[in-house]
């Protein structure tokens, strides 16, 4: 479990390497599983529809409903090394 917590500390500094721009689903994918694994289930009502990329957002991460927090780390994780396979 403490290599998980390592490796996902170390998942958020490698993502700020990236130097091409991701598509907006893998920063969304990024964003969900990041709020999934620190802050569990989404809290809070759905923002209304002029609040577009607050409800992308909110929409992401309600999809994940239920993931565990280590799960989440190890998707972010996951989601990252592709990241920078194919963005560096």
């Amino acid at each position: 479990m403490a290599d998980l917590k390592a490796a996902f500390a170390q998942a958020q500094i490698d993502v700020k390497t990236i130097t091409k721009r991701p598509s907006n689903d893998d920063f969304l994918a990024l964003y969900s599983l990041f709020k999934q694994a620190n802050d569990g289930d989404v809290k809070g009502s759905r923002p209304g529809m002029l609040d577009m990329v607050g409800r992308a957002k909110y929409d992401a991460w309600a999809k994940l409903k239920g993931t565990s927090a280590d799960k989440a780390q190890q998707q972010y994780i996951d989601k990252v090394a592709s990241l920078l396979k194919t963005h560096k």
